[in-house]
């Protein structure tokens, strides 16, 4: 008995890891929330965390890039940045660095950068 006991006692006790404590529920329609999950797609945002941001008065931006683009230009941001920390060891033991190597990762970093703005 004392076991049960133990265990419902820590079980009511132990409060949920939540970085805010109240919780509100409210409907809407069906057009309203395919309004609010498009919204939120468009952001790459859950429908809560949407209208929790626009609750708060929030003024929300739409990405200028989508998901797959913004991996893809990770993926090559990682990729320069290998790159120069090579030629930076290199430089660092002494070695010469080809001007030329600068310029291509320089205009790589440009191209990213226009992909950006």
């Amino acid at each position: 008995m004392s076991e049960q006991h133990n265990m419902a006692s820590y079980l009511s006790d132990k409060q949920p890891n939540r970085k805010d404590s109240r919780q509100i529920n409210f409907r809407v329609s069906e057009q309203d929330y395919s309004k609010l999950s498009q919204s939120a797609k468009t952001l790459n945002m859950s429908v809560p965390a949407f209208v929790k941001k626009k609750a708060q008065g929030a003024r929300i931006v739409a990405p200028k890039i989508g998901a797959k683009e913004a991996q893809e230009l990770t993926r090559q941001l990682a990729k320069i940045g290998g790159n120069l920390n090579q030629l930076t060891k290199h430089a660092n033991q002494g070695g010469n660095v080809p001007a030329q190597a600068l310029q291509e990762l320089q205009s790589e970093v440009a191209h990213i950068w226009q992909q950006l703005t």
